[in-house]
């Protein structure tokens, strides 16, 4: 083919490629901004734990298991966080099997996460002991709950008011009392294929 029969074909490939540069260079600021997110969110997490786990199977007592976002050895004992990364506003209650959620025009349901929390409280409770076991569904700041929050449910920001650090001496003393527990439960969790935090 002659240069000139090329030359019409030029601007077009020249477009095509700078187009593909465009729409991978805003996949690539979509991703690194999504990791740097869920980065920031982990550090929030785990900034009220002493050890942690992210993303874990808890094995349930019948061959399955239920995935957790984190478990975390605090001073209170053992706390399992369930992750929602939900935007608009939340109209839920601890009654209610279905929440809703208003963003805009747009409007959808999800189900109530309490009942799925408190299973997973049971099963960490199984295999922990006489450790306690708390959990709690920990929004971000995409969400907000105009009427209020339900039993069990925190904003990421207060998340670190709820389960404060306690001085280093007191700190020891709690997690030492905890140690044999939380081993028992890293044995038994593995890693989770949902891998919604990492």
């Amino acid at each position: 083919m002659s240069n000139q029969m090329l030359r019409p074909f030029v601007p077009w490939a020249l477009f095509a490629l700078a187009a593909a540069l465009v729409v991978a260079l805003v996949w690539f600021i979509r991703w690194f901004r999504g990791r740097r997110a869920r980065k920031a969110l982990r550090l929030a997490v785990t900034a009220v734990a002493a050890d942690h786990v992210i993303d874990a199977l808890v094995p349930d007592g019948m061959g399955a298991g239920f995935h957790v976002d984190f478990l975390l050895l605090s001073v209170h004992g053992i706390l399992i966080i369930d992750v929602r990364e939900v935007q608009g506003n939340i109209f839920g209650g601890d009654q209610m099997s279905e929440w809703t959620v208003m963003d805009g025009a747009h409007r959808f349901t999800f189900v109530n996460p309490q009942s799925g929390l408190y299973d997973r409280i049971a099963a960490v409770r199984a295999i922990a002991g006489e450790v306690p076991v708390e959990g709690r569904v920990v929004f971000t700041r995409q969400g907000k709950f105009p009427k209020g929050l339900p039993k069990w449910t925190l904003m990421l920001d207060t998340l670190a008011a709820e389960f404060p650090p306690l001085d280093n001496d007191v700190r020891d003393a709690a997690l030492a009392q905890y140690r044999e527990g939380w081993e028992r439960v890293r044995a038994a969790v593995r890693p989770s294929s949902m891998k919604h935090m990492r």
